[in-house]
């Protein structure tokens, strides 16, 4: 199986897992996780296989899928070995977390939404850290955002927890957006969005004009990523999610997708001042401020999440100082986050699960009721503080000796970053001190609403890896982390990489007594904060009006409401109309505009004769639109009929022209459109005509209307007519007529393009038609029509069960008929008129004739349609389609045609495109008859009774 396959299988797996978890019943508790788990050690096994031998040895695999080569745009998956170790990260921390959350989570919650969430995010996080397409990055980095949404909210009981998600991806989405920007001025300035052409074109990059707006616009994604100040306060708010979701995103996962963002482009923007200010400063902020407020957090979870802004402010500063010493200080310290972090934050959740809260203010002498999680949990907090002999000591002894190295450059920043290191470090110890003390020793109280007891062993298990890691490293870290970390700085320093190294012993030097300061300083910090601690007073001296949630909140209130409602006042209008107005006269104004410089004149083509019997085709349907804009004020059914003839013109003058299918399609449209219009047309109050001066000003604003229309139409007919007697430059269509058969396998031009050349853009129309219906369904189901339009219409007064007793008998015995025309529609599309569009809409036409023949409830007790699980299946099949291509090593939805021999039958054509189309189908049927239940529905809802009140006259304003 080749490296490509492989990769492939760590992006696609986890995203193919969390389909088939979500269709899974609520009460396969153990089977989800098994499930969830199995494909985190697939996804974990598919990037070892990939790293030896070939990251192993320094080198890089690569698969490239051709998508729009033109534009630069490919599916490129590429692993070297900074991608290896946070793909490693990524799935080996959610194997660890899949194992914890299937004892964590309750009996209560929906366990296959949980899963799904998560392995969706797995995914997205693998398809990040794997992209070699900076677009395709940027993709996954906003994929991320939205499955952390969910994830974050995934209790949606709890306001909190809405709350929260709702500020995380606010930011990090916005920051995605300004990542796109900076990504698409890299790819301007380099000429390819390739990764491996931005790396090596890092001196174009810096000596580009462009080089900083671009520098800023990517590091906003990835300082808004990381939680770094400004940006850190929603951090804090993501910790109402569940306790798995904060030990997976929190500590390997999304938080450092910002880390591997800088480290990725270190190479190309990196070594220049604006570099260092902007990451050294607000690296620098973040260190401080986080490790400051987290000694003052009664939440364990909050104390947890401060202290991991700090750590990724550390990062950020070792990334800031265009050091390569430093940067493999924030690698080692990068990996040595995500073990302990994570390991503490399954350690508080085991807490949180077994006690009942997590404020250490009611925790106390849990070392003697849970000896096994206290001793973890102190060796991962000692980790986080920075002890010796476990592996956060190595990586911050590191730090500081960056620190001191770069403080001998003559700015203000580089001289005190030592003083920073010092003074954060101390802080780290406070706040772990108070982790360890707070919850674990002192008298037993009771003041907890669980009785504290060990968790079972195998919940317990992943937080003993873990903190087994950390001794390990801390111990032996050339023998153990070495060959990984060597592995990652060489694919991002190449031959650059210093001489480093992980000893833990280096003699008695200024970086050792800085350590050793900073260790008993922070014993001294706590003992000296011991009486305020106890005082179990809320918020952060000195720090109390420093609140990012306020600072969060009002910005989105004057951005939501105020700047919203201003645009609306000085904009916008409650009345269609009105906005349907301004639209047409802006775009006569930007006609007008575009064509006033130019010599606008008719071309010179002869007409050719007229014929007669279109003329009156035209002259028909001109009448009946004219009728139809007369009538729609007051008498919409005239209306809706008129229009209707309208169209039937439309449709006459396709087939006129040799246009068949567009006349299919068009005839089809609007007999589903009409019935639907005409459904829609039940609930809608009556307008009446008003009398006096409000008449006359309602006829002046309806011939200004008019003129307008006049206005709009008259115009467009010039263009029109000024175009087609001109002659044409060459186009596209003899590609498409002369390569439709060799190449598509159809003699039906049309189709061909819709479902082969085009086919691309078919799926994205079928996407957005699936989404458009969902969106109608959700509406009309909170939808409460008028109180006037609840009763039974005048016209269904008294005995109507005979009306429609015979149309009903025959509209139900051509049910199957036009069944059969649908699928014949649908199978000769490929070379004649029809395809899945048509045959779609013919056999939603069969069921729109049972409902009016039926009635909804006899309809839906005689006819399951599932509308849901036909747009399902439909977009399945396209996507399904165009991924087998993929399988055989073709583009995306590329086709394939043969002759299948069927003996005595003869040679039978037979189309990839023709699944496809089927696909089309389904979904087109779907879409329509979700939207005709939608409708339907209103008849048989129950209404509360209310007073109906007497019709006023509507004025338009």
């Amino acid at each position: 199986m080749p490296d490509a396959l492989y990769l492939s299988t760590a992006i696609g797996l986890p995203y193919l897992g969390a389909l088939v978890t979500a269709l899974l019943p609520a009460n396969a508790r153990r089977l989800e996780s098994w499930l969830a788990g199995a494909v985190a050690l697939l996804t974990l096994t598919m990037v070892w296989l990939c790293y030896y031998p070939t990251i192993a040895e320094g080198g890089v695999v690569r698969a490239e899928i051709a998508w729009v080569p033109q534009l630069g745009l490919n599916l490129v998956l590429r692993l070297d070995g900074l991608a290896s170790v946070f793909a490693v990260m990524v799935a080996g921390i959610g194997l660890l977390v899949v194992l914890y959350a299937r004892y964590y989570m309750s009996s209560d919650d929906p366990i296959p939404r949980f899963f799904a969430f998560l392995l969706a995010f797995m995914g997205s996080m693998m398809g990040l850290v794997l992209s070699g397409n900076l677009i395709q990055l940027v993709f996954f980095w906003e994929l991320t955002s939205l499955f952390s949404f969910l994830l974050i909210g995934y209790w949606q009981h709890s306001a909190q927890a809405r709350d929260g998600a709702r500020m995380a991806l606010t930011v990090t989405a916005s920051g995605g957006l300004a990542l796109l920007a900076g990504v698409l001025l890299l790819g301007h300035i380099v000429g390819s969005y390739d990764l491996d052409r931005v790396l090596a074109s890092g001196d174009v990059i810096r000596a580009h004009p462009l080089y900083l707006p671009a520098l800023v616009l990517v590091l906003l994604g990835a300082l808004t990523k990381s939680a770094q100040f400004p940006f850190h306060f929603w951090l804090p708010h993501a910790m109402a999610a569940p306790t798995p979701v904060s030990a997976y995103l929190h500590s390997a996962t999304l938080v450092k997708a910002g880390i591997f963002l800088m480290a990725r482009l270190w190479p190309v923007m990196a070594g220049t001042d604006a570099w260092f200010w902007i990451l050294g400063s607000a690296g620098m902020i973040t260190l401080l401020l986080g490790a400051y407020v987290a000694i003052f957090q009664h939440d364990m979870k909050g104390l947890l999440a401060y202290s991991t802004i700090s750590h990724l402010g550390l990062i950020t500063v070792l990334l800031s100082l265009n050091s390569p010493l430093a940067m493999v200080a924030a690698i080692f310290h990068t990996m040595n986050h995500a073990t302990f972090k994570a390991s503490l934050f399954m350690a508080a959740g085991i807490i949180d699960h077994e006690t009942g809260t997590r404020d250490i203010r009611r925790l106390s002498g849990l070392n003697a009721t849970m000896p096994f999680t206290a001793r973890l949990a102190m060796v991962a907090a000692a980790a986080m503080a920075g002890v010796p002999l476990l592996n956060g000591f190595i990586s911050k002894e590191m730090f500081i000796t960056e620190t001191l190295s770069a403080s001998t450059a003559p700015t203000i920043l580089h001289s005190l970053l030592p003083l920073g290191a010092a003074l954060a470090s101390i802080f780290a110890v406070a706040y772990s001190l108070r982790f360890i003390h707070g919850a674990f020793f002192g008298p037993t109280t009771g003041d907890m609403p669980h009785t504290p007891h060990e968790p079972p062993q195998w919940m317990r298990l992943p937080v003993e890896v873990l903190v087994f890691g950390c001794m390990v490293v801390g111990i032996l870290p050339a023998a153990t982390i070495g060959p990984f970390l060597d592995v990652a700085v060489r694919s991002v320093l190449g031959e650059a990489t210093p001489y480093y190294s992980l000893a833990v012993w280096h003699g008695f030097n200024l970086p050792l007594v800085m350590s050793l300061i900073a260790l008993a300083g922070g014993a001294l910090l706590y003992r000296l904060l011991q009486r305020h601690l106890n005082a179990g007073i809320d918020g952060t001296p000195l720090l109390r009006r420093l609140d990012g949630r306020r600072l969060f909140d009002r910005v989105m209130v004057f951005l939501s409401w105020r700047f919203a409602r201003t645009l609306e006042r000085l904009l916008g209008t409650s009345r269609l109309q009105t906005q349907l107005r301004l639209m047409v006269c802006v775009t006569i104004l930007a006609a007008v505009l575009a064509l006033a410089p130019h010599d606008f004149g008719l071309g010179v083509l002869q007409l050719s004769p007229a014929d007669p019997v279109i003329g009156l085709v035209w002259l028909a349907g001109s009448l009946c639109a004219l009728a139809a804009a007369y009538q729609a004020k007051y008498h919409r059914l005239a209306a809706l009929v008129l229009l209707g003839g309208a169209g039937l013109a439309v449709c006459i003058t396709f087939v006129w022209f040799s246009a068949p299918d567009l006349a299919v399609t068009q005839l089809l449209v609007e007999v589903v459109t009409t019935v639907l219009l005409l459904l829609g047309l039940r609930w809608m109050p009556k307008r009446l005509e008003l009398a006096g001066s409000g008449r006359l000003l309602s006829r002046l604003r309806r011939y200004r209307d008019f003129a307008i229309a006049l206005g709009a139409g008259l115009g467009l007919t010039a263009i029109s007519y000024a175009t087609m007697t001109r002659v044409s430059p060459e186009g596209i269509s003899r590609f498409f007529l002369e390569r439709a058969y060799s190449e598509g396998g159809g003699t039906n031009v049309v189709n061909v393009i819709l479902v082969d050349f085009r086919g691309f853009d078919t799926f994205g129309e079928i996407t957005v038609l699936c989404i458009v219906a969902l969106t109608v369904f959700a509406l009309l189901r909170r939808f409460r029509p008028a109180p006037e339009s609840i009763g039974v219409p005048d016209q269904q007064q008294g005995d109507v069960r005979n009306w429609m007793m015979v149309p009903a008998v025959t509209m139900k015995l051509l049910f199957p008929l036009i069944g059969v025309v649908a699928v014949y529609l649908l199978l000769r599309g490929h070379d004649l008129p029809g395809g899945g569009f048509a045959g779609g809409l013919m056999l939603a036409i069969a069921i729109l004739l049972q409902y009016m023949a039926g009635g909804t409830r006899w309809v839906e007790d005689h006819l399951r349609v599932h509308p849901l699980r036909w747009m399902s299946a439909g977009l399945l099949l396209a996507g399904g389609t165009g991924l087998a291509a993929m399988a055989f090593g073709q583009p995306f939805l590329t086709s394939y045609f043969a002759y299948a021999d069927l003996g005595w039958l003869g040679k039978l054509p037979v189309a990839s495109a023709l699944i496809f189309d089927i696909g089309v189908f389904a979904l087109v049927f779907g879409a329509t008859v979700l939207m005709l239940i939608a409708i339907a529905h209103q008849s048989v809802r129950s209404q509360r009774a209310a007073p109906t009140p007497p019709p006023a006259p509507q004025e338009e304003r």
